[in-house]
């Protein structure tokens, strides 16, 4: 079973060992740029005062992602930040607020949030986009979902054009439009004529 969650509520959430203790909160996601999935995490201490840490969380030291903490075997599960991702790759990484074009040149919207599929691997399932009148929605939010892989990068991020026909309006029935889209693009049994 996978869950969908939007990016921006990964921040601030507790970093959990599997014995109990509370080690880290999350202040960035890191995409891979190559594959459309998570990295890891750039992280900040717990406390009034913590500020960022000099560690980071890969990935695939992520035992699970739920909805009230990111659990990590134990502490020894942290790596030094620049074998994560360095500070430069995470400012290029960051796609909120670039504008979302399609392969043929149509402007979609901007991004407001990246949504992830979290299950066995944390995946980008797509994004949450503040809609260009194009799609008919009147400047409203809507979600759109993304290819299995994508580059992230740039100020502007292209998808296909076929995305557009698979927008849902609320992320309850955005997995749906996930699984059409992808199929669509595979040519499978939900594919759209």
């Amino acid at each position: 079973m996978s869950l969908l969650v939007r990016a921006t509520e990964l921040v601030r959430r507790p970093v959990v060992t599997m014995g109990g203790e509370d080690i880290a909160q999350i202040k960035d996601v890191i995409f891979d740029a190559s594959g459309g999935g998570v990295s890891g995490f750039t992280l900040n201490g717990r406390g009034l005062f913590a500020g960022p840490l000099d560690r980071a969380l890969p990935m695939a030291a992520v035992t699970a992602i739920g909805r009230d903490a990111v659990m990590v075997p134990g502490a020894d599960a942290l790596a030094a930040r620049a074998d994560v991702a360095d500070s430069a790759d995470i400012r290029n990484r960051n796609v909120l607020d670039n504008r979302v074009v399609t392969d043929t040149g149509t402007d979609l919207g901007t991004v407001v949030d990246v949504i992830l599929q979290v299950g066995r691997t944390t995946d980008v399932a797509g994004y949450e986009i503040e809609a260009a009148e194009v799609l008919r929605e009147g400047g409203r939010r809507v979600f759109l979902p993304l290819p299995d892989a994508l580059a992230v990068s740039g100020e502007a991020l292209i998808v296909p054009a076929g995305a557009a026909e698979f927008v849902a309006h609320d992320l309850a029935g955005f997995g749906a439009a996930v699984e059409a889209f992808r199929n669509h693009l595979k040519g499978g049994p939900d594919a759209v004529q």
